[in-house]
């Protein structure tokens, strides 16, 4: 077909007169679109080129170094960011630490318990059967110590009531002293002391028929009075 281009494979050319041609059009063409890309899009734009002899060619925007340095300064940042931190790291062996503790823990509590003892010896054993000993004897002691607070305190309060009882007691005594005190007897004119006692506690009434018996019994004449 009349004025199709033919599709060039990418490979090395092997010529060297062909390939400095192809090396001095590309690198012009290369250049010009970073020129286009850099006015069009504002764009910072840097780009350096080696030539097969070691010549180098290059292109920049505004400067050179100016774009090396921000460039330079921009890979340490992310180097920096890709890479933990000695504070994550400490965090991280932390972690670590704590999760084998608190395995350990876990397991030398389930063992106190009876359980998972399979895997220990002879020694191992031994050894727990004195921690289980040593512990039991400290929860004795606890406890009979506990018991003695309780029966102490209950004791307490025992003599703690009865001296508030007594208190209550003598409180009551004093009081009702104090109201035979403060009543005294009023005599009226003309009367002893013996009537008043008479007239605030009376003698019961002799009974009729007592009186009669007691007059026969003694030989005296009964007298009905009229």
């Amino acid at each position: 077909m009349a004025g199709k281009r033919e599709r060039i494979s990418i490979r090395k050319i092997e010529n060297l007169a062909a390939r400095q041609v192809t090396f001095s059009k590309r690198r012009r063409g290369l250049f010009k679109k970073a020129e286009e890309l850099s006015i069009l899009c504002d764009a910072e734009v840097g780009l350096a080129v080696f030539s097969a002899t070691g010549k180098l060619f290059n292109f920049a925007s505004s400067s050179m170094n100016q774009i090396i340095d921000r460039y330079n300064s921009h890979s340490k940042t992310l180097q920096r960011s890709d890479e933990p931190s000695q504070l994550d790291l400490r965090e991280d062996g932390n972690c670590t630490k704590l999760r084998e503790e608190l395995a350990e823990a876990s397991l030398w509590l389930r063992q106190m318990r009876g359980e998972e003892l399979q895997s220990l010896n002879v020694q191992q054993l031994q050894a727990l059967e004195k921690s289980l000993e040593s512990g039991l004897g400290s929860v004795l002691k606890t406890k009979s110590k506990k018991i003695m607070d309780e029966i102490s305190e209950l004791e307490r309060k025992r003599v703690q009531l009865i001296e508030e009882n007594s208190r209550l007691k003598e409180q009551a005594s004093k009081m009702e002293m104090q109201v035979a005190a403060d009543s005294p007897v009023v005599y009226e004119e003309g009367q002893s002391s013996e009537s008043v006692t008479n007239t605030s506690y009376p003698r019961p009434p002799l009974d009729t028929e007592d009186s009669s018996d007691t007059s026969l019994r003694l030989g005296l004449p009964l007298f009905n009075s009229k």
